[in-house]
């Protein structure tokens, strides 16, 4: 958990803008987003749990089906998800991706109101 929790600083110290943590996307349903850019429908999903010896929540059977409902009604919905390990944010490599989606939707012209 601490890795996102250190997201948004580090978003904040790229210059990028800022997102909003635990966005509520769905109009009717209580999903959330880890970390979202409304405006562009661009997501952060970070899925702790994935080399646990248990499996973590991601990985098992119930959890996965319950992502695969969540993640397609946000497609439908037009949002972008961006999909990354606690590492991935810890090392940089998510904040690499983020920028570069949040590049690509400035060049395109790709933004919402809601």
């Amino acid at each position: 958990m601490r890795a996102v929790l250190a997201f948004d600083r580090q978003c904040a110290a790229a210059q990028l803008p800022a997102p909003t943590a635990e966005y509520r996307f769905h109009p009717r349903r209580r999903w959330r987003f880890d970390w979202a850019w409304v405006p562009q429908q661009l997501a952060l999903e970070i899925h702790g749990g994935a080399f646990l010896r248990t499996g973590g929540r991601h990985t098992r059977g119930a959890g996965f089906r319950a992502d695969a409902e969540k993640f397609s009604e946000a497609a439908i919905l037009h949002w972008k998800i961006l999909h990354v390990l606690p590492e991935d944010v810890a090392d940089g490599r998510a904040l690499t991706l983020v920028a570069r989606a949040l590049d690509t939707a400035a060049r395109s012209g790709e933004t919402h109101t809601r």
